[in-house]
């Protein structure tokens, strides 16, 4: 074969050879993963091309590259496997791909952690230059891999950068207008959703192929590489590689692992069969309760003898919303969803109004941010209730009371609590919070500081619903119409949260 010839010749001609080669190659990583390597010689011994998974990638760029009306449109491929499927295998052929058959490339690659960079991404990464037909065409360094044309390494480069949400200039900064941007996430799950964030707003070049590769272990069950497949699936080409299914795979530990946790543990499906958990080591509430809660539809026989119950949930920063939810029994809704307002007798207003409309039997309010609201309601003749996250639970095994209105609601979710499912803020905000190991053994939920560090916002939709179930409520008896619920009436029953 001609192509093969390119490899094994000699003489001046050589690079022409090879040009010629990356210039039929440059929509088509498929052909070129094929050709640029010595496949079944030297580290690639025994092997003799990509692996089926990788062949799927490949041709899924190349397909959407042969399209003129998607080709400078992002594409955006997130991979979730099992171990030793060959990851950085494919991050060394597309990467190598985008450097040889685009002049002036722009490659920026990250991972989780800058160890896991340093040591495992990068070199792999290094290594597939070095074996490459076009080797000798880069300067492979452990940070970066540069064209050896000095005029142009500072535009023709793949960059090896640790993420940070607190310094995120160099995804801010992917621009490479009329050419090739690549950008590659290695262990995506444990990359802070800030770096996504900033990543997704930069890759806005027209008339620029673009492509977002991200790999990785489904370790976690919240954040924006398990969204890829769940919130954001509608614009990410979405793989499960199985490790089973890849040759080179020790299939004597994995049917070790069969027999030890099942095929159907957590374990068995983060470490093999590329699928996320039922529910993160930490996570407080599984994704399995809070998918089957929005997907129940309750009948008003089912709810309507229950009192009707407001929580409300204030901004706390800028980025924040206002959430009022509404419960009553195993019904819940949103009933408003604001920016943060800092005008406590709007607010208080906004509320009344919601109280009476929905002839609520009680309000409760995070004392946080809501002392004015409840006190601008007194004025108003409104018996709200502030309740402090931080104060002492009935029920000692938690450490305060939010903790514990959240242990309520986990139990109402799996009693067959509902949620509207459309309400994808209210769905992340229940699967976000992870508990906080204690030596005392009591239930803590972390702080809404520290998921923001984790890169997920504030759950204040969340702690909306769960202020309903603060404390035991009564259903008013209401005399004569327009009275509202702040008129007086008498408990015509006793509640029991869970009812």
């Amino acid at each position: 074969m001609a192509e093969a010839a390119t490899k094994r010749g000699d003489g001046p001609s050589l690079d022409d050879q090879i040009i010629d080669l990356a210039a039929a190659c440059h929509f088509d990583p498929l052909r070129w993963s094929r050709v640029a390597w010595d496949w079944g010689t030297g580290e690639l011994e025994g092997i003799d091309g990509p692996r089926d998974w990788q062949v799927d990638i490949l041709t899924v760029i190349r397909d959407h590259l042969a399209d003129p009306a998607k080709r400078y449109q992002p594409l955006q491929i997130a991979i979730a496997s099992g171990h030793g499927i060959g990851k950085s295998a494919l991050m060394g052929m597309v990467s190598n791909w985008g450097m040889s058959c685009f002049s002036d490339a722009m490659l920026v690659t990250t991972a989780n952690t800058d160890t896991q960079m340093r040591t495992k991404t990068a070199p792999e990464i290094g290594k597939w230059f070095r074996t490459s037909i076009t080797g000798h065409w880069f300067d492979v360094q452990a940070t970066s891999i540069k064209s050896r044309d000095k005029a142009r390494a500072d535009k023709w480069r793949q960059d090896f950068v640790p993420w940070s949400q607190h310094n995120t200039e160099a995804f801010a900064g992917l621009h490479n207008l009329g050419k090739i941007i690549i950008l590659e996430f290695d262990e995506a799950s444990k990359i802070h959703d800030k770096v996504w964030e900033v990543a997704e707003g930069a890759l806005t070049d027209e008339n620029t192929v673009i492509i977002w590769l991200v790999f990785g272990n489904p370790t976690q069950n919240a954040g924006r590489f398990r969204e890829c497949f769940r919130r954001y699936r509608h614009r990410w080409v979405t793989r499960q590689v199985d490790s089973r299914t890849v040759p080179g795979t020790n299939k004597t530990l994995i049917a070790q692992w069969a027999a030890d946790h099942g095929e159907d543990s957590d374990f068995f499906k983060i470490r093999v069969r590329g699928q996320f958990p039922a529910q993160s080591a930490m996570q407080f509430i599984s994704a399995d309760d809070v998918d089957k809660a929005r997907a129940r539809h309750l009948r008003k026989e089912q709810y309507a003898f229950a009192p009707v119950i407001l929580g409300v949930d204030p901004a706390w920063t800028g980025d924040d919303k206002l959430e009022i939810m509404l419960r009553q029994g195993l019904y819940s809704k949103s009933l408003a969803s604001l920016p943060r307002n800092d005008n406590d007798v709007e607010v208080a207003n906004l509320i009344a109004r919601l109280e009476d409309e929905y002839q609520a039997d009680a309000v409760f309010v995070d004392a946080g941010y809501g002392t004015g609201i409840v006190s601008a309601g007194s004025v108003m003749g409104r018996s709200w209730r502030l309740i402090w996250f931080s104060g002492k639970p009935i029920d000692t095994g938690y450490l305060n009371k939010r903790a514990e209105i959240w242990g309520t609601g986990k139990r109402w979710i799996k009693a067959g609590g509902a949620i509207d499912p459309k309400d994808e803020d209210l769905y992340q905000d229940l699967i976000g919070p992870e508990t906080v190991p204690r030596l005392d053994g009591k239930i803590q939920l972390e702080s809404k500081e520290d998921m923001k560090e984790r890169g997920l916002p504030s759950p204040n939709k969340g702690d909306a619903l769960m202020l309903t179930f603060a404390e035991p409520v009564a259903k008013k008896e209401r005399y004569g119409a327009g009275q509202g619920a702040a008129g007086s009436g008498k408990a015509a029953m006793d509640y029991d949260p869970l009812s």
